[in-house]
């Protein structure tokens, strides 16, 4: 079992920046594959970045340049820095766990995370 908490999310102006954090606990957790996601009203939910157990990451092409997932393994928590934040990316954001290999062309699949924390709003207004 593995349990996530994200923290972080709020309101913030178009340009800002927001600093998500995802605080993980249980034995399953040490090797797991970490990713964020996001889920805007009416949207699927949509894969950002993704971090594998040995600190590889990965990127959608409208996180690259401005996103970057991190890990804390003596705080077992992911984090994601977000910068120049646009309007259309208010959503709830999640963090997953993936306790299976995830290959790098799955990494921002839904389907590869077998654990999902409750999430954390972030609403960008003008």
């Amino acid at each position: 079992q593995v349990q996530l908490v994200e923290s972080g999310g709020g309101s913030v102006q178009a340009g800002g920046s927001l600093r998500l954090s995802c605080a993980a606990s249980g034995a399953s957790y040490n090797g797991a594959f970490m990713a964020w996601f996001r889920q805007a009203p009416g949207q699927e939910r949509e894969g950002i970045a993704g971090i594998d157990p040995d600190g590889y990451t990965r990127y959608s092409d409208s996180a690259k340049g401005r996103f970057t997932i991190s890990k804390d393994n003596a705080k077992n928590t992911v984090n994601l820095e977000m910068n120049s934040l646009k309007l259309e990316e208010t959503a709830m954001y999640y963090c997953a766990a993936g306790t299976g290999t995830v290959p790098n062309r799955w990494r921002l699949r839904e389907s590869s995370y077998n654990y999902w924390g409750q999430g954390t709003q972030v609403t960008v207004s003008s």
